[in-house]
């Protein structure tokens, strides 16, 4: 984390399921975020012994990483937090595309914070949201809330499985440099200059002749990016 402010946004990208919100950047960079790892340990009875026994190794916990993430949109003409946190609870329950067996799953996340390689391998799910709104308009839209969330690690060795929409092992990110356009990136990516419109769908863009370099782009699948434009 660069202690000076980096300009690079953390966001959250799903990597494995359709139907949800595929992205949430954050406005304002979390102040910390806690990662935690246990391990299971059976220590043996042993009645009247003068020493303890050594304990038996049982399993390893999955790893665990917590964080606090602000929303504030008082400055915003038409301001509301809403969407951003129901995006959070969304990311709880299962997508709406059923699973082998019909087995049904929430989407799987990465944490994303410029170069930082600290969680780069971390991939979980959701597993708790709390969130506590503190500001609202006179009308009663919520236009700032805090949100913790706590996600569960998915270890890599077991990979969901979705025939449908096929598995996300990652997700490319791409920055927009001076004199890029979704066009541009869309030719150099997919030699498809149509496929903008999936890119701007993919990224929530609403206004793509505003999008200023520096901006970072998720780049879909090529199937998605057809099937979206």
């Amino acid at each position: 984390m660069d202690l000076l402010g980096a300009l690079e946004k953390a966001m959250l990208i799903v990597v494995d399921g359709v139907g949800v919100p595929m992205m949430l950047r954050f406005k304002y960079n979390p102040e910390q975020y806690t990662i935690e790892k246990s391990a299971e340990w059976n220590r043996p009875q042993a009645p009247g012994a003068e020493s303890t026994p050594e304990p038996d190794y049982t399993s390893t916990n999955p790893t665990t990483v917590s964080m606090e993430i602000f929303f504030d949109a008082f400055e915003e003409l038409h301001g509301d937090v809403t969407k951003d946190v129901e995006t959070l609870f969304t990311w709880t329950k299962p997508t709406p595309v059923s699973r082998v067996g019909g087995a049904a799953q929430p989407p799987l996340l990465m944490f994303q914070w410029g170069s930082s390689s600290t969680l780069s391998d971390f991939r979980g799910f959701l597993r708790s949201v709390s969130a506590r709104f503190t500001l609202f308009r006179i009308d009663g839209t919520p236009i700032r809330a805090t949100c913790n969330i706590r996600l569960e690690e998915v270890p890599n060795e077991t990979p969901r499985q979705n025939p449908t929409s096929g598995t996300r092992p990652g997700m490319r990110v791409h920055v927009l440099t001076e004199g890029e356009t979704l066009q541009s990136v869309a030719w150099a990516e997919y030699r498809q200059a149509r496929y903008w419109r999936g890119l701007a769908a993919f990224n929530d863009i609403d206004d793509p002749m505003r999008v200023e370099p520096g901006a970072t782009l998720l780049l879909p699948s090529p199937r998605d990016a057809a099937r979206l434009s």
